[in-house]
């Protein structure tokens, strides 16, 4: 483990304690233009996930109507019932992004995927980052807004679901992820560089969660373009077990 990561670790709380823990709940207040731009608007307002945090496994409620849930995995995804029953499902889910542009509109399950791996990846981090088959170097220093924060580039392992195989985090002194950058590949080809940045963090059962996101799209020097907010997220009301 690179020394960036152990101390973004110890500050949200230590391997000690997530490896006690089995589970993550919350509420999440959804917002942004990408929802509208996929013609999914609203189903993600007002949501409770779940995740699991040493399986890549989330599900969301509701999703789109009040008795339905989204399930995830990397290699399948359902709409189910409040009973377990399936009403739709997709097999190996990422496939069925071929061809799209940042334009094209989703359907349930293309919402239910994305929204399945984002939030688990968010709701494990940077804990994830220490499973096997990452890559991990420390980049040059970073400075944005009169902060000089640590960047570190990631790999990802193919075996996890996410939106981007190389990603950076952006680490300040007190060991706190604050900018997250990633190609949302599943825009399409050409999609561009998002920075999603992390505020408000609250420590909930020793764990240290940031309870608001903002994501914006950058420019070609990585600049954020913050005049339109792309996707927005509030957690309120946080479980673990």
């Amino acid at each position: 483990m690179s020394e960036l990561l152990a101390r973004a670790i110890a500050a949200h709380g230590g391997m000690g304690r997530w490896n006690e823990l089995t589970s993550v709940s919350a509420r999440v207040l959804g917002g942004g233009a990408l929802w509208g731009l996929k013609g999914q608007e609203g189903v993600l307002n007002d949501v409770v996930t779940s995740a699991e945090l040493h399986r890549q496994s989330s599900s969301t409620a509701p999703f789109g109507a009040p008795e339905l849930r989204s399930t995830f995995t990397p290699d399948r995804v359902a709409i189910e019932s409040e009973t377990g029953d399936v009403v739709e499902e997709r097999s190996h889910p990422r496939d069925a992004f071929g061809g799209h542009e940042i334009g094209t509109p989703w359907d349930r399950l293309h919402l239910a995927y994305f929204n399945g791996y984002a939030m688990s990846n968010y709701l494990t981090e940077p804990f994830l980052l220490a499973g096997p088959g990452f890559q991990l170097e420390e980049l040059a220093p970073h400075h944005e807004d009169g902060e000089v924060w640590r960047p570190l580039r990631v790999v990802f392992p193919d075996n996890v679901a996410t939106h981007s195989r190389e990603q950076t985090y952006y680490v300040d002194d007190e060991g706190h992820i604050r900018r997250h950058d990633y190609v949302p590949e599943v825009f399409g080809p050409g999609a561009p560089v998002a920075a999603n940045y992390s505020f408000d963090p609250q420590r909930v059962d020793g764990i240290l969660v940031p309870t608001r996101r903002l994501v914006y799209l950058t420019d070609e020097q990585r600049n954020p373009v913050k005049d339109t907010v792309i996707v927005s997220i509030e957690l309120r009301d946080i479980t673990f077990a």
